[in-house]
């Protein structure tokens, strides 16, 4: 039988008002999670930094807890705390280095820093000076990424140091594992190798979303998955196992003729080849829909000919022109004259366009165009509300 599902509504724009929808199925977030959770024997936790990639951690974390989900990784100090306030039970990791100033928080909250120089290691051994019972810390070491984490000599010095405080997590981060073929996944996997055997018995983190389909990930305890969680493709070579957890519509809010041989738009960047429907929708980069995916008129079209598409009435509908703050126009002449109208909603990425390939024809990835979505949108969270 199937489960019923409600709308969770948010504090967000009123769907009268609103020129644009969001639908979260939480349902399909969770499978996603479960289904990373299966590929592996290690735990999985979740990566909710960015307010859970665009999502609302207070809609994710809840429903990833009550899915089993028990470990969480937020970029911040501020994003751990909003982790604690919706699963004050959670241990939540903080990815983003330490200040000083914050530590009282650290005291406060339980939230883990994760530390990643010797500068920050120095300063969480003199602020600690003195406790009774020392916090814990994770411990990054940067086996390939030249990113955050201490360089894997002085990862293995700390671990030979039997002076100093052990973490309770050693982590690093892979730079390329939604390329399964490329050379430095296998040297990152032998460095970090060589540090989990110097930090025995200590919990380890290697594998991201795509890296929890790499093998040799298996070997390792905890893995954090993040973009695929939320719907996005763990790998750059297979068809995306994940189901689409965001749909992004917008309103129709009028539809133009265009004579053949006018132009449309900012900059005359495109000539109409044919007398042209032309539908203007209540979208733009105000919105996170980014102005790189326009139809003409912006660079990446000289890299990338095609442009970003809409779907509505069953079919796929190309933007034209450019995008702009406010407003993105699609061409719908292919369509029956009565197939659309004002107020009609046009899907811009969801089950019909993949979120991936909505983020290709902008020339980015799915990350940005979640992390980009902006707050004039009317949110919709579908939950059936059953933990199994």
């Amino acid at each position: 039988m199937t489960a019923t599902r409600s709308n969770i509504t948010t504090t967000g724009a009123d769907p009268r008002l609103a020129g644009g929808r969001l639908t979260i199925d939480l349902d399909a977030l969770v499978a996603n999670w479960r289904l990373l959770a299966e590929k592996s024997p290690a735990d999985t936790g979740a990566v909710v930094k960015a307010d859970a990639y665009g999502l609302g951690i207070v809609h994710v974390v809840p429903v990833l807890w009550q899915a089993g989900c028990r470990t969480f990784f937020a970029a911040l100090p501020e994003e751990g705390l909003r982790v604690k306030a919706v699963a004050p039970d959670a241990r939540v990791f903080v990815l983003n280095g330490f200040f000083a100033e914050a530590f009282p928080v650290y005291e406060q909250s339980n939230l883990i820093p994760v530390l990643g120089s010797l500068h920050e290691l120095s300063l969480w051994k003199k602020l600690n000076k003195g406790r009774k019972d020392k916090l814990p810390f994770a411990l990054n070491v940067d086996t390939g990424m030249n990113r955050l984490g201490l360089n894997v000599d002085e990862g293995l010095a700390f671990a030979a140091d039997g002076r100093a405080e052990k973490p309770i997590l050693l982590i690093t981060h892979l730079a390329t594992a939604d390329d399964r073929a490329h050379a430095l996944n296998q040297k990152q996997f032998e460095s970090f190798q060589e540090l989990r055997a110097a930090f025995a018995g200590i919990e380890s983190s290697i594998a991201n979303s795509p890296g929890i389909f790499h093998p040799a990930s298996r070997e390792f305890d905890l893995n954090r998955p993040g973009v695929a969680i939320y719907g996005g493709e763990p790998l750059s070579d297979t068809p995306n196992p994940m189901r689409p957890v965001v749909t992004l519509e917008a309103r129709i809010v009028q539809i133009q003729t265009g004579v053949k041989g006018e132009t449309v738009g900012y900059g005359a960047t495109t000539t109409l080849q044919r007398d042209t429907r032309i539908a203007i929708c209540s979208v733009g980069y105000a919105d996170g829909y980014l102005r790189s995916a326009s139809g003409s008129g912006v660079p990446l079209r000289n890299a990338v000919p095609g442009g970003g598409e809409g779907f509505v009435a069953g079919k796929k509908v190309p933007i034209i022109g450019r995008i702009t703050m406010d407003l993105t126009s699609f061409d719908i002449t292919n369509l029956a004259e009565d197939a659309v109208k004002p107020g009609d909603y046009i899907e811009l990425f969801g089950p019909n366009i993949a979120l991936d390939d909505a983020a290709r024809s902008a020339g980015t990835i799915g990350y940005e165009l979640l992390t980009s979505l902006g707050n004039r949108y009317h949110r919709r969270y579908l939950h059936s509300g059953q933990s199994d």
